[in-house]
């Protein structure tokens, strides 16, 4: 059985459509999943980047393309009312719904996304609906503890120190899969695929002399 680490951040709609077809991208297949919250915004700061919501344009399409992705998937996703909002509060909830040493389970992560992208286009961080979110999932701990706040930036720090840099990732055997468009490679990958076994992998990586960019 192999052993998937999903780093996601519930901000994000890719994490949220990957999360929902995930057992049926790798029906068939023996495996476990460990579910990691990170924080995206600060992949994007420890990368110099701007997430896609900051970019009008691509903010556009982006959820053009999302709106899209779930009507083939047959999934009902809806934008909460606030894109881009703050998901610390979600984050830490999902951490401290984890025992000392555990991480969130697939239940409690499902809660959290749908509460995000299930919700008829309510507002993430509206008061009553974190307050009932968090009734109803019944953390282990006070997600406002610096116990829980530090195991999500450690969290992150690790995710980053991995080769993290967007969301959803998928991690196993030290490959990384990333984006919802990733599944059927990573399904590709635990059913032996011969491609990751001939040094592909590795050669597609490869650098390559290019032009690169100098800022003035």
């Amino acid at each position: 059985m192999k052993q998937l680490t999903f780093y996601f951040d519930p901000i994000s709609p890719y994490a949220a459509l990957a999360f929902e077809r995930l057992p049926e991208a790798l029906k068939g297949l023996s495996y476990s999943v460990e579910y990691r919250p990170i924080l995206f915004a600060a992949l994007l700061h420890a990368l110099g980047q701007k997430g896609p919501a900051e970019i009008e344009s691509k903010r556009q399409w982006t959820f053009r393309q999302i709106a899209w992705t779930a009507h083939q998937l047959n999934i009902p996703l809806q934008v909460p009312a606030q894109h881009p909002f703050n998901p610390l509060p979600l984050l830490r909830l999902a951490w401290a719904c984890a025992p000392v040493g555990g991480t969130p389970n697939r239940l409690q992560v499902e809660k959290i996304f749908c509460h995000v992208w299930r919700a008829q286009g309510a507002d993430a961080n509206e008061a009553g609906r974190l307050a009932a979110l968090t009734q109803d999932l019944a953390p282990l701990r006070d997600p406002a503890s610096e116990e829980v706040k530090e195991g999500l930036r450690v969290a992150t720090e690790e995710a980053l120190s991995l080769g993290v840099f967007g969301v959803p990732t998928i991690a196993v055997d030290g490959k990384l899969f990333w984006g919802l468009d990733s599944l059927d490679m990573l399904a590709a990958y635990l059913r032996g695929d011969p491609w990751f076994e001939q040094g592909d992998w590795e050669a597609a990586a490869r650098s390559r002399p290019g032009v690169r960019r100098v800022s003035h």
